[in-house]
């Protein structure tokens, strides 16, 4: 994992004027019911998008617009709207139910209805909301930590932050941000991914040049080596090699002995001291102890949630107990690994590959044989994973922008983590509700997940390409190598894996273009260059944002 290195500032005074004392509660009647408000068109949003589309939008940027406009309106009850961190939980709920509903709940449910079996959908969604609360809890959990530390660079989570920080202060910063976002909205009448180069303002170099070098190998491979470099599942291989890499990583970095030696040493430190670090981006608020029983307990949880789908999904009856045995590790290991490759490469970039790491999975289980209805469940289950473990990331790293400057620092980072997981779960709540009311009108009306069909049609088709496990196995060698030779700091493998798996014309252009730029910039202004590229970047993310969430109005 790369850290996001931020220009250096001065520690502010012990306690600003307006900040307030205690972080805004969820539960506060007003805003309790802006969150349901905005959840709700998030989940609709999501829904109509990715089953007319097959795209999903990230609508933090929006639910903070709309919080600012209503924190505007001259009613005094609505005034407190105006606290950024009140927005900031307004952006945490609706991105999380846009989120859940399309790339969680309704793809998840979409796999057994293509495959033919209306009636598993109902435990499906059971089991699929497990996941989804689960993903979402570890990633709560984990955040901070040196595997998902909070300084990284979670790129919409920086749009989100900055957003809000210019609307509340204004002036320069806000013309910025404004004059990035209006070039990010017109690209999406242009289709110009200008989120790419957002991201590569924001994001690690190095991880970032690999992303690129990706995308341009995905866009130009037939061209230079009369090879489709995104077919026959060269990309899949690529991550597959980079995945375990990656996961052996993580495994080192929690029982790495010397490195949680000198992390307590240094919490004993603080603790006797009784003070907090100048800056907050060099404290880990989650040492490797509380990390490995963080990952341990989501294991156990999405194992618990395996078996309440097979029982279900009537599983039990269907395969042997060492069967169901068998299929239940399977299942909480796929869940918790796909959370994880698909956390990290969001972590860097932005993006997260979580259809095709689930197809990898998808094709280890025809491999080792498990049969198709089971297989159906199990993709739907760990489809489910990922996505809100990315987007959790993301709202968690806007609030930690927002929050870094309050002193006490650390009681109320805790304590705003804390409230931005139960407006999450709002929207969970709130998109389940959705996706129960309305799949049926949608799927009836033709209306499915592209991504879905394909998971079901790979499983009914079966292993038909007998090289297809050979080639992932081969072209795994050079995506471990280079995820190996990168380290945890940069997942150049997972993130060149990704932009193999990614087909978006010139946007690896836009992403290589802006890293020039990035670097020759910082060059030639130093340190100051930073916030500007920052402000950017999170608005050709805003704006593009944007742009994706309009799409609803031509749906």
């Amino acid at each position: 994992m790369a850290h996001h290195v931020s220009a250096p500032h001065p520690a502010p005074p012990p306690s600003a004027p307006d900040e307030p004392r205690s972080h805004p509660r969820t539960m506060e009647p007003v805003l309790l019911v802006i969150l349901v408000v905005l959840s709700a068109v998030g989940a609709v949003i999501g829904i109509d998008l990715v089953s007319k589309l097959g795209i999903s939008a990230n609508t933090s940027v929006v639910g903070a617009l709309v919080a600012m406009l209503i924190g505007r309106i001259p009613l005094g009850f609505l005034r407190r709207m105006r606290s950024v961190h009140r927005q900031n939980l307004a952006q945490s709920a609706i991105s999380a139910a846009t989120f859940a509903s399309a790339n969680a709940l309704l793809t998840s449910v979409a796999i057994p209805y293509v495959f033919g079996r209306q009636d598993l959908v109902w435990p499906m969604l059971a089991g699929a909301s497990i996941g989804l609360v689960v993903d979402a809890w570890v990633l709560y959990r984990a955040f901070g930590s040196r595997l998902l530390p909070a300084d990284a660079a979670w790129p919409p989570g920086t749009a989100a932050a900055e957003t809000i920080k210019a609307g509340d202060r204004g002036g320069r910063r806000a013309l910025i941000l404004a004059g990035g976002t209006a070039v990010g909205l017109a690209g999406t009448l242009f289709s110009l991914p200008l989120s790419a180069a957002g991201v590569a303002f924001l994001g690690n170099v190095w991880a970032l040049m690999m992303f690129g070098i990706g995308l341009m190998l995905r866009q130009y491979g037939m061209d230079l080596f009369h090879t489709d470099l995104g077919a026959g599942y060269i990309p899949h291989g690529v991550m597959v090699g980079a995945g375990v890499v990656a996961l052996g990583q993580a495994v080192h970095l929690l029982i790495g002995r010397r490195e949680r030696r000198r992390t307590a040493v240094a919490e004993e430190d603080r603790s006797v001291a009784h003070v907090e670090p100048a800056d907050p981006s060099t404290a880990y608020t989650v040492d490797e102890r509380a990390l490995r029983l963080s990952l341990i307990r989501g294991f156990a949880l999405f194992t618990g949630g395996a078996v309440i789908l097979a029982v279900l999904g009537g599983l039990i009856g269907d395969m042997s107990p060492l069967g169901i045995v068998g299929w239940v590790l399977f299942a909480a290991f796929a869940a918790l690994v796909h959370e994880l490759i698909v956390g990290l490469a969001a972590m860097q970039s932005g993006w997260f590959p979580s259809f095709a790491v689930t197809l990898i999975f998808l094709i280890l289980g025809l491999a080792i044989g498990i049969p198709s209805v089971p297989l159906a469940l199990l993709v739907g289950y760990v489809s489910a994973t990922g996505p809100a473990f990315a987007d959790m990331g993301y709202d968690l790293k806007a609030g930690w922008l927002l929050r870094r400057e309050h002193r006490p620092w650390d009681p109320f980072e805790r304590e705003g983590r804390r409230q931005q997981f139960l407006a999450a779960l709002i929207g969970f709540a709130v998109a389940l509700a959705v996706v129960a009311l309305a799949w049926r009108s949608y799927f009836g009306q033709g209306l499915i997940p592209p991504v879905a069909k394909v998971y079901a049609d790979t499983i009914k088709s079966g292993l038909s390409d007998p090289d297809a496990v050979r080639t992932m196995l081969i072209w795994a060698i050079p995506g471990a190598a280079i995820q190996l030779l990168g380290g945890t700091r940069r997942q150049m493998g997972v993130m060149l894996a990704t932009g193999l798996l990614i087909l978006t014309p010139q946007a690896c252009w836009l992403v290589l273009g802006a890293l020039v730029v990035r670097v020759g910039y910082r060059r030639l202004r130093g340190p100051a260059a930073d916030e500007e590229l920052n402000l950017v970047g999170a608005g050709l993310i805003a704006g593009s944002s944007l742009g994706d969430s309009a799409q609803i109005l031509k749906t």
